[in-house]
This record gives C-alpha cells, sequence and structure tokens, in this order.
C-alpha cells in the first residue's frame, strides 16, 4: 500500500480524494487544508486524518506521495519542500508561474530520484491517446498543419472576483484552459518552440483574459493554432479538440470522439482507406472507479504504479509541463511586444 496525502481539497482535490480513497493500492494518510469549513466537514463526514497546517501533516504521518490541489501561486513552495523532503508529488496544472523556481523543481526531481507528474489529464483520454498512437506508428504520413481548440462556458459575465480574474494566481483562459491544448499538443504533435502571432481578447474579465489565439511552430518546424474560449456558451461544457493533418490522412479527435481519414490502404490494425469514426466508448480503457470521465482516475493510477514499480514517468512529467509554462510566457511576451 502506498500512503498517500493530499494538500488542498477544493474542486480537484475532492475529486482527487474520492478516486484515491477507492484506490485498492492506496492508504489515505491525511488531508489539510487552510479552509476551517473544508476540514471541519471532513472531519464531520469523514474518518480521514485532518489538518490544517500541511507542514504539521508530513511530519506527522509521513506520507510516501503527496497530491497538491491548491491554487498555482502556491505550488513551487510546498513542491519544494516536498521534494526536499524525498515524497513524490502529484501537482495540479498548470506547473509553475515562476519558471525560474519550475526550473529549479525539475532539477530536484532529478537529482532525487523523486516521481512527478502534473494534472494535464486529457493526455489519459482514450480518443487521444489513440491518436498518439496513430501519429507515433507514422500512419498518419508527414504532419504538415495542426489546430488545437477548446471552448465553453466558463466566464459569460462580468465582475467576478474569484482566482480566475487574478492574473497572480494563475487566472486566466491562457493559463487555466489553453495550457491543456498547448500541453495536448506537445504531446500528439511535437513541442512547441515559437509563438509566430498571439490574440489575447477580454470578453467579460477586465484583468485577464477570455480568448486566446496563437500561431505556433513546433521545434520540427510544423505549424498550426490554437484557439480557446471560455466565454463561449453555445457549449453546455468546456469541450477540447484536436485536428492533425498529414501526407497520408487527416485526424480530428474530441474526448468522445475519433475520425481518421487514410488515403492509402496502408492503415493500423482496425481501420480502412478513407474515414473511420471511432467512439470514446470503444477506445476508453477500464478503471476500478469512475469520476467525471475515466482519464481522471487513469492519471492517478499512473502516478500510484510509477511509485510502486519505480518506473520514471513519461508522459506527464514536471519537465514537460514546465516547456508548457514556457510557452505560455512566450504568448505572454509576444503579446505584449
Amino acid at each position: 500500500m502506498i500512503k498517500v496525502a493530499i494538500i488542498g481539497i477544493g474542486k480537484m482535490g475532492i475529486s482527487h480524494l474520492s478516486i484515491l480513497g477507492a484506490h485498492p493500492k492506496v492508504e489515505i494518510v491525511g488531508v489539510a487544508d487552510t479552509s476551517k469549513f473544508s476540514t471541519d466537514m471532513l472531519k464531520k463526514y469523514t474518518s480521514f486524518n485532518i489538518f490544517n497546517d500541511y507542514k504539521k501533516m508530513l511530519e506527522s504521518v509521513s506520507p510516501d506521495a503527496v497530491v497538491v490541489s491548491v491554487p498555482t501561486k502556491f505550488h513551487s513552495n510546498i513542491v519544494k519542500d516536498l521534494i526536499e523532503r524525498n515524497i513524490h508529488v502529484f501537482v495540479e496544472k498548470p506547473f509553475c508561474i515562476d519558471l525560474d523556481m519550475g526550473e529549479q523543481l525539475v532539477k530536484m526531481v532529478k537529482e532525487r530520484n523523486v516521481i512527478n507528474q502534473v494534472g494535464y489529464h486529457n493526455k489519459f483520454i482514450g480518443t487521444f491517446e489513440e491518436v498518439k498512437n496513430i501519429v507515433t506508428s507514422g500512419h498518419i504520413g508527414t504532419i504538415n498543419h495542426f489546430e488545437g481548440e477548446s471552448y465553453g462556458p466558463v466566464v459569460i459575465k462580468r465582475k467576478q472576483s474569484n482566482w480566475r480574474s487574478n492574473p497572480a494566481e494563475g487566472g486566466g483562459c491562457l493559463m487555466d484552459y489553453a495550457s491543456h491544448v498547448i500541453d495536448l499538443v506537445n504531446y500528439l504533435v511535437a513541442p512547441i518552440q515559437n509563438v509566430r502571432g498571439t490574440i489575447l481578447n477580454s470578453i467579460y474579465s477586465e484583468n485577464v483574459e477570455d480568448a486566446v489565439y496563437a500561431l505556433l511552430e513546433t521545434e520540427n518546424n510544423i505549424t498550426g493554432s490554437i484557439s480557446v474560449n471560455w466565454s463561449d456558451e453555445t457549449y453546455r461544457k468546456m469541450t477540447t479538440s484536436i485536428t492533425i493533418n498529414g501526407t497520408k490522412g487527416k485526424i480530428i479527435a474530441d474526448t468522445t470522439e475519433l475520425q481518421v481519414y487514410f488515403n492509402t490502404n496502408e492503415c493500423p490494425n482496425g481501420y480502412t482507406k478513407g474515414w473511420n469514426i471511432k467512439n470514446i466508448t470503444t477506445l476508453s480503457k477500464p478503471v476500478d472507479f469512475f469520476l467525471r470521465g475515466e482519464e481522471y482516475s487513469a492519471q492517478i493510477d499512473y502516478f500510484i504504479d510509477s511509485i510502486i514499480m519505480q518506473n520514471k514517468n513519461r508522459k506527464n512529467t514536471f519537465e514537460t509541463a514546465l516547456h508548457t509554462d514556457k510557452i505560455i510566457n512566450q504568448i505572454k511576451k509576444y503579446k505584449l511586444s
């Protein structure tokens, strides 16, 4: 059994707590949050060891691993503290606001051999995993263009005064939602290297952007774009999709469906020349506990298994997440120049 503690029990923290609580290889040894209301509720309705100070929790329960689900501005200091104690760390996205601190944390986990993961859950969605397989196998041919998109009704009125409206706390569409799309492009296509143009639009927010449009170029010279708008109320909830054009075909995928066109008979097993459509229900791998989608449990399973097997995480490392942070910073700088 892996002894796991959780720091931060907001929306994502509660989700992780539910998933970890049902995990057959995990013992939850502590939960910490500075909100007395939240901790009082957990004390009343659960049997977990509850703390208002995460450092006291660490000293008291000595966890093997910790899941960090606090606001982004607190990530770096807490994560640094955990690494110094040689505790394996899963931290929510985005990774760090301060790039220099991000570099330091990446160096630290390598030196101490600490298992590390960042919560970019799209990499664990069956449709996007299948896209990765097709691209890696070369069946789509040489990629010549990509489009990453995400739209939904997150901010649809003025005068919101939560963390999403504060850039110092990781607020804004770029950090909160475009980060998912950037990270997905880095994974499915190739790491982005250059930002060629940026539009950041404020629709309802005063201090942050509500829409992000950027022209991008990967390290192997593939060009493409991202289009992300969290103020689009024509969608019921946030949805993410990616389109990839290659010399042998085209891929269009979102979180529920994969469409692939092959222009030759050299197709992967289970596919034919022309259009192919596959649903998420046939592509998802089973998980022990379903909450909001298989991907949330799948990413935790991956983290726990990496600890048990002492395998290096190759999907969502601090290093790959830092690269996403760097592209976010480039997009901001390009807009300001």
